[in-house]
């Protein structure tokens, strides 16, 4: 997609917003099309603040690349050409199992988070960073800005990032350095887009029986922040029928890195659910609608139980997107046992 197609896509996103109005009851009209992409795991969909449209990332199911696809429309991203915009290497550090890519725009440049392994030893995954100045982020060249360090070399994976006034944090999963665990979730303040500074607090470990089937994790994690919180979802357990999401929350004034000031729900609140063939939801992130205010939670599941080869080779998580309802106290509302 060129300048000039993305130039294009903004005065097209105007006209949309225009003669959309009148139909910004979006919870009653808003129609989403599921899944809206096929075959991609791990969805990450940005609304580009400077023009309205959609930036749609995920993992590949070869795990060999990353994509972008754009669209003003959601429901049109699944018929969108993707631009392959970086390739693994062919050995050493980001040579195999390309994860759960993440775009973000931090002061006009735009970053991608993402986790990948070293052909030799696939599954020592470890978190990285490309960027970007161009202001089309399928446009212009991709930087290999490095790995993200953390205090203690293990495996970790599926950064996000976000703000609290004028602080940036990270969020991440992580092996403990004892080995006690798959993957807890960590936060820690960012000093440059591309790197964490100490302290290190651990604000979630998978010590519920509904995080440790399979195996022992916490991961995923997407935050929002409305009605005076930061909400955290994350998911746990096996990438199978038994993988599920999970809530965490603070206030929006507190001391993000002080463990206590974070909340956690006993139960998932966003599971398997059978008789809508919905098997295994996860890894979400959070967008605003196209009417510009309703919230969408941005997901993938399969739509069978009987996996095609294992969890991590069957290809069909599929993308899709929801709306996300809020109750009267100004908690998220995921209304776990309603289809799409």
């Amino acid at each position: 997609m060129s300048n000039n197609l993305l130039a294009k896509l903004k005065q097209r996103c105007l006209l949309t917003l225009i003669t959309g109005l009148a139909a910004s009851s979006a919870m009653a009209e808003l129609h989403i099309d599921n899944p809206i992409v096929v075959q991609r795991a791990d969805p990450f969909l940005v609304r580009d603040v400077n023009i309205g449209c959609y930036h749609f990332i995920a993992t590949s199911p070869k795990f060999d690349q990353i994509e972008i696809r754009q669209s003003c429309h959601i429901n049109e991203l699944k018929a969108v050409q993707p631009k392959v915009i970086w390739q693994k290497r062919d050995a050493g550090p980001m040579s195999v199992n390309i994860w759960a890519p993440e775009l973000h725009q931090i002061d006009g440049i735009w970053y991608i988070y993402f986790a990948a392994g070293d052909k030799a030893k696939p599954f020592s995954i470890r978190m990285y960073v490309l960027s970007n100045p161009n202001a089309n982020p399928a446009q212009g060249s991709w930087k290999e800005e490095g790995q993200i360090k953390t205090p203690w070399d293990s495996f970790s994976l599926d950064a996000t990032t976000f703000t609290q006034a004028d602080k940036r944090f990270l969020v991440w999963a992580q092996m403990d350095a004892d080995h006690t665990y798959n993957s807890a979730l960590l936060i820690a303040q960012m000093d440059l887009p591309t790197s964490i500074k100490e302290p290190v607090v651990t604000i979630t470990e998978p010590l519920l029986g509904w995080e440790r089937l399979g195996y022992k994790v916490n991961e995923g994690a997407a935050v929002i922040q409305r009605h005076g919180r930061f909400f955290m979802t994350y998911s746990a357990s096996a990438t199978d029928d038994r993988y599920a999401m999970g809530l965490l929350w603070a206030d929006e004034d507190a001391d993000l890195l002080n463990p206590a000031s974070w909340h956690k729900s006993p139960q998932p609140v966003f599971t398997t659910q059978t008789d809508i063939h919905r098997y295994g939801p996860g890894h979400n992130s959070f967008v605003v609608a196209e009417d510009g205010k309703t919230d969408l939670m941005i997901y993938h599941s399969r739509d069978y139980r009987q996996l095609k080869g294992t969890p991590l080779t069957d290809p069909n998580r599929h993308a899709r997107a929801r709306v996300l309802e809020w109750d009267e106290k100004g908690f998220p509302v995921f209304n776990n046992e309603q289809g799409d």
